[in-house]
Formats: structure tokens, C-alpha cells, sequence
């Protein structure tokens, strides 16, 4: 007899660990190879917007400034991002991407678009509407129970 409570566990872990497997692969074999997973979602935290205060972007990632600045400090070096003091309040440090970092966010955005879109073409219309149920169901439990 089947055990449907192992059987998701073990799909939930195996595509959680494929997902950021193929991930660090595509990254490796891409153009943005200086680049590591966790300073791409960086990159991606900082978006195309106008400058951000490390802690809105600390806040974005869950993590603290400290852990932020260590990143930073590594993407700026790299090329990948800007920083500079506010003008209004020189405390706030600001950053944004420099269009090499752009570049890396559209290549990792299109890494995800060809993810979805694989999905999108397996599943017919009504397992569409179940996996996104299911999985909206899923993110709010790991949000209430391990947010904050």
C-alpha cells in the first residue's frame, strides 16, 4: 500500500533540491558563471527599481543587513550592483543594479519563464487550477508557521 504522506515528502524534497540543482547548473553553464545562486536571488531582491535601502532588501531575502553587506560587497567588486549613500539621510545606504546586474536578472528571469512555461505545457487546464490551489495552500502554511 502506498503512503501518500511519504510519497509528497519525497516529491517535495526531490523537486525542491532539483530546482536549485538545475539552477546552480544553468548558472555555471551561462554567461554569469562569477555569480553565485544566493547572489542571483540578491540581484533579483534588488530588482530594476529605483535604489533600495539595504534594509528593504534585507527584509525581501529574510535576512539580516550584515549578511546583506557581505553579499553586496561581493556584487560590487563583480560589477554587478551600485552603492552610494542617501542624499537626504547619509545612514541609509542605497543600491541598485549596474546594467551588467540587470543583464544577470533578465537571464535568471528567463530561467524561471522557461521553467513555468515547461509546466504550463505538461498540465492540462484542470491540473493547473489543483497545483496552484495546492501549492498556494502549502506556501501559507510554510509562511505562518516559519515566518517571522
Amino acid at each position: 500500500m502506498i503512503n501518500k504522506k511519504e510519497v509528497l515528502n519525497h516529491f517535495l524534497v526531490v523537486l525542491f533540491n532539483q530546482i536549485l540543482n538545475i539552477e546552480e547548473k544553468a548558472l555555471k553553464k551561462g554567461p554569469f558563471k562569477v555569480l553565485t545562486l544566493s547572489e542571483l536571488h540578491v540581484i533579483e531582491a534588488i530588482g530594476e527599481e529605483n535604489p533600495l535601502p539595504m534594509s528593504a532588501v534585507a527584509s525581501r531575502l529574510d535576512v539580516t543587513v550584515g549578511t546583506l553587506t557581505i553579499a553586496i560587497n561581493s556584487l560590487v567588486k563583480k560589477g554587478y550592483v551600485n552603492r552610494e549613500r542617501s542624499i537626504e539621510d547619509k545612514r541609509v545606504v542605497l543600491i541598485s543594479l549596474t546594467p551588467l546586474g540587470v543583464e544577470a536578472n533578465h537571464h535568471h528571469a528567463r530561467f524561471h519563464e522557461e521553467m513555468i512555461a515547461y509546466t504550463v505545457n505538461i498540465l492540462e487546464e484542470g491540473e493547473m487550477d489543483v497545483l496552484i490551489k495546492s501549492l498556494s495552500k502549502i506556501t501559507t502554511y510554510f509562511e505562518t508557521k516559519y515566518d517571522k
